[in-house]
């Protein structure tokens, strides 16, 4: 495509940051890369931009292909993604500075690609035997996968959807004794700190909901809280289904199979979808596959999101707002796809054609 901006996340200051997956794609398609820092690690940045100019100085590539920019603040990413020469742009990060890039991207003389990634609560879906059978298990698990990295992964569970009753208190019990044995912990920045104490008021003022637990925040130390709320005041609140990101967790309480149904038609667009079945759950599993497929880039059956393994098949993305572009993936072998565009040859001599061909 030509030179790619690639705007460093704030919670993997090496995976997606300056090195990261964005910018080994837009190299890898031939692409010259010109970062932005992310605020919150400059040093970081900085010394791991260090090594990749020790390598082009080291296998003589061109200077040019590689550039690190530092400091600043809107005006700086405004003026890069408007640049003439920028051909498209890679960005992890909050749905609205990612949005307000997106329409900076569209809104030029010639529009560019914005290939971002915004948000995304991943839900799980726990069907009834798998329930009864494995609640506490799956509650645990849950516990477990919410707080690794104090929350901070852009595919961590925030909802569990289950069928109001026994095996629904158990797997809450199960949830709540795992998250309350959990040391507190410390987030990268203040400023994610600030949004996770904002995003606890926010659901704690929901329609419905209900805490179970949760001990309060203190700068950037951070601890885990659970709410619960019924199918029907979820549905009926908008702002449950936005991401927090931090280790919060809510419980979507349904009437029955149906309603979930309806909790995986409401969901908007999800990098995850989880569904926790066991045999005899097939038969709802088949009716909710066909409706989460369409809201999610990765479907998962028992087990847990948070980890995204660099594979072939992975995708990382799904419609808005998960990402901006719902037939990209930022991880895996098919992320170059980002960055290359096709072209046909058609009864060119071969003797014209490029060297590769």
């Amino acid at each position: 495509l030509g030179p790619v901006a690639v705007f460093g996340a704030s919670n993997f200051p090496l995976a997606f940051s300056v090195a990261g997956g964005d910018t080994a794609a837009a190299l890898a398609a031939g692409c010259p890369v010109v970062v932005k820092g992310h605020s919150a690690h400059p040093g970081t940045g900085e010394i791991v931009a260090q090594a990749i100019d020790a390598a082009i100085k080291a296998t003589g590539v061109h200077p040019g292909v590689f550039s690190l920019v530092q400091g600043g603040k809107r005006d700086i990413g405004t003026r890069l993604v408007q640049h003439p020469l920028i051909r498209a742009v890679g960005f992890t990060g909050s749905l609205g500075g990612g949005r307000a890039l997106f329409d900076l991207c569209a809104q030029r003389d010639e529009p560019i690609p914005f290939f971002g990634e915004l948000g995304s609560v991943n839900p799980m879906f726990i069907l009834p035997r798998a329930a009864a059978a494995r609640g506490v298990e799956i509650g645990a698990g849950w516990a477990t996968s919410l707080t690794m990295g104090a929350g901070q992964f852009c595919t961590n569970p925030g909802i569990a959807v289950i069928i109001a009753g026994p095996d629904a208190d158990a797997f809450q019990s199960a949830a709540e004794a795992g998250l309350s044995s959990v040391d507190d912990q410390t987030m990268l920045t203040d400023g994610i700190a600030a949004a996770y104490r904002d995003g606890v008021s926010r659901v704690a003022a929901g329609t419905g909901v209900s805490k179970v637990m949760g001990t309060g925040c203190d700068g950037r130390v951070s601890a885990p809280y659970l709410f619960t709320v019924s199918g029907d005041d979820w549905l009926a609140d908008h702002k449950l289904q936005e991401e927090v990101f931090g280790p919060l967790g809510i419980i979507v309480r349904v009437k029955d199979i149906e309603q979930m149904q309806q909790i995986a038609r409401a969901i908007e667009g999800q990098l995850t979808c989880t569904l926790h079945l066991d045999e005899d759950d097939k038969p709802a599993a088949q009716a909710l596959l066909p409706l989460l497929e369409r809201k999610a880039g990765r479907l998962l059956a028992n087990s847990f999101p948070t980890g995204v393994e660099v594979c072939d098949s992975m995708v990382h993305g799904g419609p808005y707002p998960a990402s901006t572009n719902f037939g990209a993936t930022s991880v895996g072998t098919l992320s170059i796809r980002r960055f290359l565009r096709p072209v046909c040859y058609q009864d060119i001599p071969s003797d014209l054609l490029p060297e590769k061909l």
